[in-house]
């Protein structure tokens, strides 16, 4: 690879998108709230935990819609579910001049989670979201996911990040199992909406089929991206 396409390979790493907006004066708020280290692991871990910690997991509120799916949308709330927290943390690591991308997964959850399986219809969780960062020449996996409170209602340690080690959930909690990975699609130098709306609906489909939008539970998508796959299918 020449120097050229080397630079290149890098600047989508730290490129700012319309998703992934953090020059954005919402954005650009919470960062101030960021520890500020010399160190840059230290750095990056601050970044980690402090996306982390400012917002309550939240699975039963998923909005994949474009306008919806932005740092500075998500910066808003208190609570935020995998997805958000990885793409918020995403943009504040490119803000500090870290190399990230976002990496996506099917999960399978085995603790306290028979609510939102009445609600998917489904034992896997599909786009799982987490974050890939560059550091000391290497790429590692971070999952800002569970919150301090979440962890403690869950009975699960709460998922710590050297800033080396890649960091997924754990495998077992003492000796129950917690969480099964079945599933990686990648990582991605931004929010593969298509692919999303794609898989999700082939996990899904009664979500797509019949919207929900209640206090407990909601879904909202953008039908151009979840049926013109459909169209283009039965066209040809």
């Amino acid at each position: 690879m020449n120097a050229q396409n080397e630079e290149l390979k890098w600047e989508k790493y730290l490129a700012e998108t319309p998703q992934i907006d953090y020059s954005s004066l919402e954005v650009q708020q919470f960062i101030r709230t960021i520890p500020v280290h010399t160190n840059p692991v230290q750095q990056a871990i601050s970044i980690y935990e402090t996306v982390r910690d400012s917002f309550l997991y939240d699975p039963y509120h998923l909005d994949l819609r474009p306008e919806s799916l932005k740092a500075s949308v998500v910066v808003s709330k208190k609570r935020a579910w995998c997805v958000e927290k990885s793409l918020l943390a995403c943009a504040c690591f490119r803000a500090f001049g870290f190399p990230a991308r976002l990496g996506f997964g099917i999960v399978k959850n085995h603790i306290g989670v028979e609510k939102l399986k009445s609600y998917l219809k489904r034992d896997e969780i599909v786009f799982h979201g987490y974050v890939e960062v560059y550091l000391n020449g290497k790429w590692s996996k971070c999952t800002p996911a569970f919150d301090p409170r979440i962890c403690k209602l869950s009975g699960v340690p709460l998922l710590e990040w050297n800033g080396s080690d890649d960091s997924l959930f754990q495998a077992f909690v003492e000796n129950n199992q917690f969480m099964e990975y079945l599933h990686f699609y990648g990582e991605f130098d931004d929010i593969p909406f298509e692919l999303m709306h794609r898989e999700m609906k082939a996990y899904y489909p009664d979500l797509f089929d019949n919207p929900v939008d209640t206090k407990a539970f909601s879904f909202h998508f953008d039908p151009k991206l979840a049926f013109n796959h459909q169209e283009d299918r039965t066209k040809n």
